[in-house]
């Protein structure tokens, strides 16, 4: 039962960081979003990482710098893609990224059992049915759905590499990733001139770094005291928070259809997850 809620703690802490993080990027530049939240989230991060006094992981720590970097392009393009799109659209899209880990492991020789292949199929189908809508009679790719596939694939390699890199010190890889992900998104921001950000949402895109990193540190002790399988499909059901968050903050709406394919594309990782 202890792992049980803290899996759940860190899908509600991951879906209300992205909700936060995904409205915040309507008003400012999602760059600004994504540099001031990687930075109090690298805080969080820092926090914990002094007291453990874990071991330098070694030639282990060019995995997690390959994490922050697929990290910050997921993140980035999720928040941009909430900001031009409909969050209850692109936010369940996300989740595809479950695909990107099976298919590096069948690429590396693992096996998917049929759980993760039904789990493939269902996102795929999920995905193709969400990204259409129609428009004065016309179909078209919703908004945003570029944006939720390409942060689909940052964090489907986020995984892989947080992964490899965790075996060598799991805070450690955590805290390199994040300010990896930090120096890069920060440099980004200035290079283009997309830092600024008014003082009075300075609290919340803070709360969008921190929410984001207290579910990886639950998610981390989740997995230290529970099933793998059962921890990671709790885990994988933050879409779940943000598109409620849309529906009862935002009043947003979507086409049955695109329901039906976010429905799908979310069953889809849970299966993926399930089977491991």
């Amino acid at each position: 039962m202890f792992a049980i809620g803290l899996a759940l703690a860190a899908s509600v802490s991951w879906g209300v960081g992205d909700f936060l993080g995904g409205t915040s990027a309507r008003r400012v530049s999602a760059l600004a979003v994504l540099a001031v939240s990687e930075v109090a989230g690298l805080v969080l991060a820092a926090l914990v990482l002094v007291p453990a006094r874990e071991a330098w992981p070694g030639q282990a720590a060019l995995w997690a710098v390959a994490a922050g970097i697929a990290g910050t392009v997921g993140l980035g393009a999720l928040y941009r893609g909430m900001a031009v799109g409909a969050i209850g659209v692109v936010a369940p899209l996300s989740a595809a990224s479950a695909v990107i880990p099976v298919g590096v492991g069948i690429a590396t020789g693992d096996r998917p059992t049929g759980l993760q292949i039904a789990g493939v199929v269902a996102a795929l189908v999920g995905v193709a049915l969400a990204s259409r809508e129609r428009i004065e009679g016309r179909v078209r790719i919703a908004a945003g759905v570029e944006l939720a596939l390409l942060a689909a694939t940052g964090f489907g390699l986020y995984f892989v590499f947080i992964d490899r890199a965790a075996d060598h010190g799991a805070i450690w890889a955590a805290t390199i990733s994040r300010t990896t992900a930090s120096v890069l998104a920060v440099a980004a921001a200035l290079a283009l001139g997309r830092l600024h950000a008014p003082a009075r949402l300075l609290p919340v895109l803070c709360l969008v770094g921190c929410f984001d990193a207290g579910a990886n540190m639950l998610l981390a002790v989740a997995l230290r005291h529970g099933l793998i399988s059962l921890v990671s499909v709790l885990s994988s059901l933050y879409p779940i928070v943000t598109v409620l968050l849309a529906r009862a903050v935002l009043g947003e709406r979507t086409a049955r259809s695109q329901r039906v394919g976010v429905g799908l594309a979310l069953t889809g990782a849970a299966l993926i997850a399930g089977g491991s």
